[in-house]
């Protein structure tokens, strides 16, 4: 690790006197990752990018290295099997300067009983609202996962929080110690493209995960003018393409597809009422398009009053005052996100670990 910055401690509060930076070998856990498609696999990905440019060391402790199983009610995730051990070595012989838990799953238990035997600081992530998600799969209360919460994070130096909501929401449930960390958009790959649909009618698209807890449902059974498009993957995709036979299903795309896509739609419309966050938020945006939502955590923390967008409880009539805003709205507002933002703040976040070689030599000083 080369020291060039300094972290003062002051009660339960950190205050950062920056000189230069601090670079580190940094270790990112997470039970989420490629092949899946998903907003927490993109923020990783995005921030392993930023991280590298900006000189660290980062390896990702995911399930490609392990045998897995398929996640109950979410095959796409794979959950690994036994992975204490390997988890240890691996940790062992890395040696890294920072540990970061990125999920809940079984590499973060597997990780987090490690770093809480060894005494070895860390910050983890909430990325979704997992116990309302559990919920809506199996119908598991959701006391029982606050609580494996409050467990999990018990002993996290800080637990980053995509929003202000999501860290407010946090403190009143009284889970760890959160903290700010937000997200950001590549500009160069979402940008405008020519529209090129030969109907002038407006096109209301969603783009996301197609499963239960997205509300997908709230927004194609809507009556609205013109056509609507879903383009994603998922376990209900079958049913509501039976369902709904008059709107066009695209699937899964590419992320360099997309802005294709987003640019030939006239809304974006993010029905969902438990994402924390929602990055296709920013793409579409970034792409011109305002979007369309009830006003919860995500939205609200995204659009706010920027006019970038439409958020009412009647989602009808949110898609319907969103065609009235204008392209430059939200590609103005969307430029304030940036990974270069959202990293830093990811880097400010992390707690160096004292090896005990550096133990030796503050000592010997």
């Amino acid at each position: 690790m080369k020291l060039e910055s300094l972290k003062l401690f002051i009660g339960k509060e950190i205050v950062y006197h920056r000189v230069t930076r601090i670079i580190m070998k940094i270790l990112i856990v997470t039970d989420a990752w490629h092949p899946q498609i998903n907003g927490v696999v993109r923020t990783l990905d995005a921030t392993r990018c930023e991280l590298a440019k900006r000189g660290h060391e980062v390896k990702m402790l995911t399930p490609e290295n392990f045998k897995t199983l398929p996640c109950p009610t979410y095959p796409e995730i794979r959950l690994s099997l036994f992975p204490r051990r390997k988890v240890t070595d691996f940790i062992e012989q890395f040696l890294p300067d920072a540990i970061h838990i990125a999920t809940e799953g079984p590499l973060g238990i597997a990780t987090r009983r490690h770093a809480v035997n060894k005494n070895l600081p860390f910050t983890t992530a909430y990325h979704t609202r997992f116990p309302e998600y559990v919920n809506a799969r199996t119908g598991l209360p959701l006391k029982i996962t606050y609580k494996f919460l409050r467990w999990f994070h018990k002993h996290s130096h800080a637990v980053m929080v995509p929003t202000k909501s999501m860290l407010d929401t946090l403190v009143t449930r009284k889970i760890g110690r959160p903290a700010l960390w937000p997200r950001g958009v590549d500009l160069d790959v979402f940008k405008r493209q020519e529209r090129n649909m030969k109907d002038e009618s407006p096109v209301f698209i969603y783009v996301g995960r197609v499963s239960p807890e997205k509300n997908i449902e709230s927004f194609l059974k809507l009556d609205l003018p013109g056509e609507k498009w879903v383009i994603g993957d998922g376990p209900v995709l079958s049913k509501l393409k039976m369902q709904f036979p008059d709107t066009q299903f695209f699937g899964a795309k590419k992320k360099s597809e997309l802005s294709y896509y987003y640019s030939q739609a006239s809304v974006f419309v993010f029905p969902s009422r438990t994402d924390t966050f929602g990055l296709v938020l920013l793409e579409a945006m970034a792409c011109g398009l305002p979007v369309a939502a009830y006003p919860v955590t995500g939205p609200l923390d995204i659009i706010g009053n920027s006019g970038a967008g439409s958020l009412n409880t009647d989602l009808g009539v949110a898609c319907t005052d969103a065609l009235k805003i204008a392209p430059e709205i939200p590609l103005r507002h969307v430029k304030s996100f940036t990974w270069e933002k959202a990293t830093e703040a990811f880097e400010e976040l992390l707690i160096p670990i004292m090896h005990s070689s550096q133990r030796q030599q503050n000592t010997a000083k």
